[in-house]
């Protein structure tokens, strides 16, 4: 592919103090140094989504859904909470539709032993019903805390490099592949 790939890296926690600052950062960085792709950042935490769909919600929302109709592919950075994902994660995917649909999406987890793995099982569920393509391989980090400093370098890489190469090649080869579907025939024309 001649072109860039525009690619929305979206935060998934909200919270005061979050980890998910430094683990962005870390996959921004890898992105940017790729150079097959163009990054827009989304942050529920900049949002100002109510949860309670108020009118306050509209700019917000329209904001959201610009930005997600643009991206042709998604990288998901998500933390587990309680075996699962963020509800700050869970109000922006609800918040748009068709604007998923037939792209591809790319999970970066982090947590406690699992790495954020749960979280990324329960999420898989959730784009096949937006009609959404998941990648199969993510890259996950377990026991985050220790691993990534304040800027967001990792202390011990490890196979986070070639896990995120991997991941990459794949989302570069979907976005592709859909964008040329949806070329052909936007899926919204087919979808129920």
């Amino acid at each position: 592919m001649s072109e860039q790939i525009r690619i929305a890296v979206i935060y998934g926690s909200a919270r005061e103090g979050r980890l998910c600052d430094r683990v962005v950062s870390w996959v921004s960085s890898q992105l940017w140094d790729d150079g097959r792709f163009a990054v827009h950042l989304i942050d529920p935490a900049e949002l100002g989504l109510s949860g309670r769909h108020e009118e306050s919600d509209g700019d917000a929302v329209a904001a959201l859904r610009q930005h997600m109709a643009e991206a042709e592919a998604f990288i998901i950075v998500t933390p587990e909470y309680n075996h699962s994902y963020p509800a700050a994660l869970k109000l922006l995917i609800d918040s748009v539709g068709r604007e998923w649909q037939s792209k591809p999406v790319g999970f970066v987890s982090y947590g406690g032993i699992s790495g954020g793995l749960r979280a990324v099982e329960h999420l898989r569920a959730v784009f096949a019903e937006l009609h959404a393509v998941t990648m199969r391989d993510t890259v996950s980090f377990a026991n985050a805390w220790e691993r990534f400093d304040e800027e967001g370098r990792l202390h011990e890489p490890g196979n986070a490099p070639q896990a995120v190469k991997r991941l990459l090649s794949h989302l570069e080869w979907w976005a592709g592949a859909l964008r040329n579907a949806r070329n052909a025939l936007p899926y919204h024309k087919i979808a129920i």
